[in-house]
């Protein structure tokens, strides 16, 4: 019976290889982590200020990315940071209010198609 470590020297990877690889690894699931925590913020401030549902929150949110362009956890940023008392990009404020106003507009007449 060979051990994982042996089947890997085996394969042609080395020791050094497979740490640079499993640090690699680590380092993006960190950022991801990391990435997914900002979000979570973010749609909690949506949450908060224009009461909306955390499903809805975080569809504003990717709307916002989607139509500006901007990487998600980027608006998240942006827009924990205006929390906290910062300017918000004009435009990711100008998407954010059209996003919500949708948003809130589909809540209150759910019977209309689109």
């Amino acid at each position: 019976m060979t051990t994982s470590c042996e089947q890997r020297t085996a394969s042609g990877e080395t020791h050094d290889a497979t740490a640079a690889r499993l640090e690699q690894e680590n380092a993006q699931l960190r950022h991801a982590i990391d990435s997914h925590a900002t979000v979570d913020q973010a749609v909690g401030v949506l949450i908060a200020i224009h009461r909306l549902s955390p499903a809805t929150g975080f569809e504003v949110l990717r709307e916002v990315s989607q139509h500006t362009t901007i990487k998600l956890h980027t608006i998240a940023e942006s827009l924990i940071a205006w929390a906290l008392g910062q300017p918000l990009p004009q435009p990711v404020g100008q998407e954010l209010n059209a996003a919500v106003q949708r948003r809130t507009h589909q809540a209150q007449t759910p019977d209309q198609p689109e």
